[in-house]
């Protein structure tokens, strides 16, 4: 909020556990401060009456919440949060998430380095295991089956992510979520890289830098800006496919849920790919 401003053009709008949402007010920052720091005599859902339990397990996180610039405003400005419901024992691939978008045009006002600064910053709070930084879609509705052309089109820039399209991000667990302009790694996952002197000694493409963060964390960076590249002009990105080789025992594996029932063959995640066309898109980097 430091960053963009609450005002009706940036972040104006909360919603709490995907509730209808409403402006931003003195009483509603109350109650996100409430839902951020209360915590409750039992920890698990196990302890739980049976229709709070229910209404977690149905929305799939403990509790939520999501800024944007208002009900019917779609400006690019967001920040979500999930926290993951705390089992005795948690699924294996069940994370908590933090998201934040900046529409590009903040991006080319203010230039990498404010973007940069500002993910450190929030990196710097959060005992992460992972995070990333990059170009990304962020589709506000469903694409059509019959629009192949845009598919197409977007499918051209290899450095633009397309996981804000999949849906069930809380499943990827303890791996790497593909490779991206900044790439953070925390504990554990770090040290199954084989810690910082390692990764960096296998990283040999002149745009990739690799700083170490407190905490036994550090942050790989791929270029001075975000990249999209082209692959109909050539512009492949090798700093990205260098980085993904190293990456790739540690990649999380494709999950595709089918987004249609009775359109063949059958279609998956917001951009209505085929099964051929995600695959190819997920191993962009490595085939």
């Amino acid at each position: 909020m430091r960053a963009v401003g609450q005002t009706p053009r940036t972040i104006n709008s909360v919603h709490f556990s995907y509730d209808e949402g409403s402006r931003l007010t003195e009483e509603r920052w109350t109650w996100v401060s409430r839902l951020l720091q209360a915590t409750k005599r039992w920890s698990f859902p196990d302890d739980y009456d049976a229709s709070e339990r229910r209404e977690i397990e149905k929305r799939g996180f403990e509790r939520g919440l999501l800024f944007t610039g208002g009900i019917d405003s779609a400006n690019g400005y967001q920040l979500e949060y999930r926290a993951r419901i705390p089992w005795r024992t948690p699924p294996e691939h069940s994370v908590s998430l933090l998201t934040a978008t900046l529409p590009t045009e903040y991006l080319e006002e203010h230039g990498p380095g404010r973007v940069r600064e500002l993910a450190l910053d929030m990196a710097s709070k959060l005992p992460f295991a992972s995070g990333h930084v990059g170009l990304a879609l962020h589709l506000y509705r469903v694409v059509r089956t019959s629009d192949a052309d845009f598919r197409a089109e977007v499918m051209r820039y290899p450095g633009i992510d397309l996981r804000t399209a999949w849906t069930h991000p809380e499943r990827m667990g303890p791996r790497v979520d593909g490779v991206h302009w900044l790439n953070f790694f925390g504990p554990p996952l770090l040290a199954q890289l084989g810690g910082a002197m390692a990764l960096r000694s296998r990283l040999h493409s002149a745009e990739t830098t690799l700083e170490e963060l407190p905490h036994g964390r550090v942050v790989v960076s791929l270029g001075e800006w975000p990249e999209a590249g082209d692959l109909t002009t050539g512009k492949t990105l090798p700093a990205y496919r260098e980085f993904a080789q190293v990456l790739e025992p540690w990649l999380e594996p494709l999950f595709l849920p089918r987004t249609t029932v009775s359109v063949e063959p059958p279609r998956y995640t917001s951009l209505r790919l085929t099964e051929d066309e995600a695959r190819r898109w997920w191993r962009r980097f490595l085939d």
